[in-house]
């Protein structure tokens, strides 16, 4: 499994640390679960229902071990959107790391949004305001399709549904300031970055996981000049290390994806 490949790569690393031995913990635990098989997951005092063990798993090491969202921020009271929440991995990390911050998830999935609630709920994870709607560009809603567990977006051909929408930049036009904008929308980053390129001056930090679907104009370039244009320096990177990339054009071997990077932004 290409899962535990990547995991033990390092697992020198990740036994220094308290998050990282949980990780091969609950890797060990349930690491063999079936795809797709709803799961509960106890890890330290808290208990989430996944949908998909194994895209937990990955969530956990990138959101807790690796910190990909951490941010610093001189606010008592940080303002905080989570634009493609899940399951409630991400708002659980920023309820941790600040305590008073008020946190606004976005799901548009409306089984996920459900899971993403219960799993709040049941952990006494409180002041947390849900929008059950796509991040988009106007509010006239959505396809998004499935291919895989983890794969849902608006270029995938399976299962396609229409989901409701809210137009990211009417949001961000109401606050003075944000301290962290994620934005994990599978595939509609771009056109959402650039409808938002004149209401990003107060957003402080940003996290964006960009995609680019085969068969689809590769946008990179949109997203960068969007970052460089509202003054943020940005780090660039991928989790997956592909071997002869000319010959390999496969996100993971994915059949629907060529690329996934991970962009870190920030105020200089």
């Amino acid at each position: 499994m290409w899962f535990f490949r990547f995991l033990f790569t390092d697992a020198a690393r990740l036994l220094r640390s308290a998050e990282g031995r949980r990780l091969l913990g609950m890797t060990l635990r349930y690491g063999e679960q079936p795809r797709n098989k709803t799961v509960d997951v106890q890890f330290g005092r808290y208990q989430f229902r996944v949908p998909d063990a194994l895209s937990f798993l990955w969530q956990y090491r990138e959101i807790f071990v690796d910190e990909f969202y951490r941010f610093s921020t001189s606010s008592q009271t940080p303002v905080i959107f989570d634009c493609g929440t899940n399951i409630g991995t991400s708002v659980l990390y920023f309820r941790q790391t600040f305590p008073n911050a008020r946190i606004v998830a976005f799901e548009a999935d409306e089984h996920i949004s459900a899971v993403l609630q219960n799993n709040l709920r049941q952990n006494q994870i409180e002041g947390v305001e849900i929008v059950t709607k796509a991040v988009w560009i106007n509010e006239e809603g959505i396809w998004f399709g499935s291919d895989q567990a983890d794969s849902a977006s608006i270029f995938s051909q399976t299962d396609r549904k229409l989901v409701p929408s809210v137009r990211l930049r009417d949001y961000l036009l109401r606050e003075t300031r944000i301290d962290m904008l994620k934005i994990d929308i599978e595939g509609a980053e771009t056109a959402v970055l650039t409808d938002c390129r004149d209401a990003l001056a107060h957003v402080q930090n940003m996290f964006v996981e960009f995609h680019a679907y085969l068969g689809h104009p590769q946008t990179l370039a949109e997203v960068v000049q969007v970052l460089e244009e509202s003054g943020f320096r940005y780090y660039i990177n991928t989790t997956q290390y592909r071997h002869a990339p000319l010959i390999n054009h496969r996100y993971r071997n994915n059949d629907s994806m060529d690329l996934q990077l991970n962009i870190f932004a920030y105020r200089p």
